[in-house]
């Protein structure tokens, strides 16, 4: 099934990124929060009380995913997502792409109570790689690598298992150059959102219904928050 929604000056499409996103042509920015590779069992009774943990294997975001999706040739800037075990291979890809890249990090000091094994989940990486033209903007206070800001709970998830907090999108959203920004693995709209918010023109993908029905209703909603505006 596929469909595509606009509003605006915005458009967001229902279906797979890897053919969608190769036809679209030149963004400024892609952002991408892609299934990460992690081990997703484990966790005991606790795991039991949390059903994201489950919620992850039923959508396969834990099964990693193909950098090639990140095409120099289609965009000006990246900034990609990665679990601990994606990072090697991630940064080689990056850096035979573009000109530089920072790795940077969302801290959150409500990690879950667990380590499987492992240290504790109080940190997600991504990296902004960027072309010569395209490099990081915003003062200073906007360039700080690493961002402290609290994981999403309850209802501010929007019945997504790994969502990423608005604050940190708006972020780095200020961080990233040009009008352009597109988000292949888009889930219920974060980056969409603050793209939004921030008066650039934001395109967005997502395989699943029901995230995508999410996420078109919280981007209109910013959408008729900035006409208001």
């Amino acid at each position: 099934m596929n469909a595509t929604v606009t509003i605006g000056l915005h458009r967001l499409y229902l279906g797979d990124a890897y053919t969608i996103r190769p036809a679209l042509g030149w963004m400024d920015a892609d952002v991408l929060d892609p299934p990460y590779k992690i081990r997703a069992e484990g966790g005991g009774r606790y795991r039991k009380a949390r059903p994201h943990f489950d919620q992850i294997v039923d959508e396969q975001l834990h099964k990693d995913f193909d950098r090639s999706i990140i095409n120099p040739l289609q965009c000006g800037a990246a900034v990609v997502f990665a679990s601990n075990d994606q990072l090697a291979d991630l940064l080689a890809h990056l850096r035979g792409c573009f000109h530089r890249h920072a790795l940077c990090v969302w801290q959150k000091p409500n990690p879950q109570p667990v380590a499987n094994k492992h240290y504790r989940p109080d940190v997600e990486f991504y990296v902004h790689a960027w072309r010569a033209d395209m490099h990081p903007i915003g003062n200073l206070a906007e360039k700080l690598r690493v961002t402290t800001i609290g994981a999403p709970r309850g209802r501010a998830r929007f019945g997504h298992a790994t969502p990423k907090p608005d604050t940190l999108m708006n972020k780095i959203v200020r961080n990233v150059a040009g009008e352009t920004i597109c988000d292949p693995f888009m889930g219920t709209g974060s980056t969409g959102v603050a793209a939004i918010r921030a008066g650039r023109i934001f395109t967005g993908i997502e395989h699943n219904p029901k995230h995508f029905e999410t996420a078109v209703r919280r981007c209109t909603a910013a959408w008729e928050e900035r006409q208001a505006a």
